[in-house]
Order: structure tokens, then sequence, then C-alpha cells
């Protein structure tokens, strides 16, 4: 028998309060990366190269992640921005 294949998750040791603050924190700035990442990309003329895309679809896809953490938590706060939640 194997042990340990079935894991139970490890509960946060963090208030819930305080998690989802630092939740909230990264979200912004991960959405200031990807804006930021996206007006770098549009600036730079040459479009050839791929270590922009990369960067920007990374940006992205971290955003995203973190989005979507934060409204199966259902995190709402007042630093969340207005576009954000439109979306």
């Amino acid at each position: 028998m194997a042990r340990g294949l079935f894991k139970r998750r490890q509960k946060i040791k963090q208030p819930k309060a305080a998690f989802d603050e630092q939740l909230l924190q990264s979200l912004n700035a991960a959405k200031i990366d990807w804006d930021r990442a996206k007006q770098n990309e549009k600036a730079i003329y040459d479009n050839n190269t791929s270590e922009l895309v990369t960067q920007t679809a990374l940006a992205r896809v971290k955003y995203l992640y973190l989005y979507r953490e934060a409204r199966l938590r259902q995190v709402h706060g007042s630093q969340i921005q207005r576009s954000v939640i439109d979306k």
C-alpha cells in the first residue's frame, strides 16, 4: 500500500484576514507587472523578440492565477482596482 499518496492539504497557519491581505497585495503587484510588460512590448518596435512576448505571457498567467485564487476565496478589499472587479 502506498502511504502518503493522498495527503491532506496543510492548513494555513496565518489568520484568514492576514492571508487575504497578502493575496490582495500580490494581486495588485501582479497587475502592475502585467501592465508594465504590455507597455514594454508595445514600446519596442521590433516585436520579433520572443523574450518580451514570453515575459508578457508569464506576467498575464501569474495575474490570472492570483485573480482566480482571490475569487475562489471570495476576497474583497478596498485595494482591488475597479477594473479588476469588473472583469
